[in-house]
């Protein structure tokens, strides 16, 4: 029976940590019997560190004009992907700040080539805050600019941006981010057009217990609405390096529970990723008992989160190493959940 907002913030706040993995866990094996635990061979690219919004948050971005600043080149962009390829990679996931020097030949440009040089690559790109950004910049609607992007060779969406879905917290970590309700419609509009897309929470930044489950439902309301989402991925704030870095991150106990809370409440939505890049190889084996069914990416680079002073990285056969010694049998996805090879 599906749990409501005020059963979802009891669990959260006061349900002892071990009973409420059980719960998780039992949600997980009615939705993935087989104990098959899936992850996909990617790379993160990020094609410009240029952003305006300078989210207190990010270590990441910098500013128009910054010597630091940079827009990848084509030829990096190519290294990158053959790389990827070479290792098995079947994905990226490119995403960048919002860079008004941009224009949409730049996008569109950056998706042709890469699938005219790499058609076998997924492309899994550019998050609400960018595709809004885009629209905005070029006077389109929201539509238009997944229309324009997709033909161009986008093929899904990635959830970032997405913090925690309450206005009131976004003013403090993010006041020029896109708000809650044009995440959600940038969302709405790319399962309307038939794209698959992903969905993330960022916890630990200032947000309430009650600010989670409001996430949350927003998420799974959307989720019953239209159905596009494959995948959802809670981690937690980094405060390294970042204008906030005078709170104290989230423990690991403070993950398990929000990622438990997460798999128990979003009874829609499949697939639950674990988050080694935050948590380390070890905790994301234990996210394997509290809910989470995927060990999201090998990630064989990611500049995001590394930039907060988080490095924590692991190779394939780390990864098919931690799923077996978690007690599952390890398998390789494409974006959508499809498995391509069992280990």
């Amino acid at each position: 029976m599906r749990i409501n907002k005020g059963k979802a913030l009891k669990l959260l706040e006061s349900a002892d940590l071990l009973e409420l993995g059980q719960l998780a866990d039992g949600m997980r094996k009615k939705l993935h019997p087989k104990k098959v635990v899936t992850f996909v061979v990617d790379r993160n690219i990020n094609y410009t560190n240029v952003c305006i919004n300078g989210c207190k948050f990010c270590a990441f971005w910098r500013p128009e004009g910054s010597p630091e600043g940079y827009v990848i080149s084509k030829e990096e962009l190519a290294s990158k992907i053959e790389e990827t390829i070479a290792l098995g990679g079947t994905q990226i996931l490119l995403q960048g700040g919002l860079n008004p020097q941009l224009p949409m030949g730049f996008y569109t440009g950056m998706l042709a080539g890469i699938k005219r040089a790499f058609p076998s690559i997924r492309i899994h790109g550019f998050s609400p805050p960018e595709i809004e950004f885009i629209a905005r910049q070029n006077h389109i609607t929201i539509r238009e600019a997944l229309g324009i992007l997709r033909a161009a060779g986008l093929d899904s969406v990635p959830g970032g941006g997405a913090e925690i879905l309450s206005d009131r917290v976004r003013k403090k970590i993010s006041p020029e981010k896109i708000g809650a309700k044009q995440w959600l419609n940038v969302m709405r509009e790319a399962h309307r057009a038939g794209m698959r897309t992903t969905a993330t929470m960022m916890f630990g930044a200032s947000e309430s217990a009650e600010d989670i489950i409001a996430h949350l439902d927003a998420v799974r309301a959307l989720q019953d609405e239209t159905g596009g989402f494959t995948a959802f991925i809670p981690w937690s704030f980094q405060p390294g390096n970042t204008k906030m870095g005078g709170i104290a991150p989230a423990t690991g106990v403070d993950y398990l529970r929000v990622l438990a809370v997460c798999r128990i409440y979003l009874d829609n939505i499949k697939n639950i990723q674990a988050s080694w890049v935050t948590q380390g190889l070890k905790m994301a084996q234990v996210a394997l008992r509290f809910g989470a069914n995927d060990f999201g990416s090998t990630m064989i680079e990611e500049n995001v989160v590394a930039s907060a002073g988080v490095k924590y990285r692991v190779s394939k056969d780390d990864i098919i190493h931690g799923i077996k010694a978690a007690g599952f049998r390890p398998a390789q996805r494409d974006t959508l959940y499809n498995i391509l090879k069992y280990f």
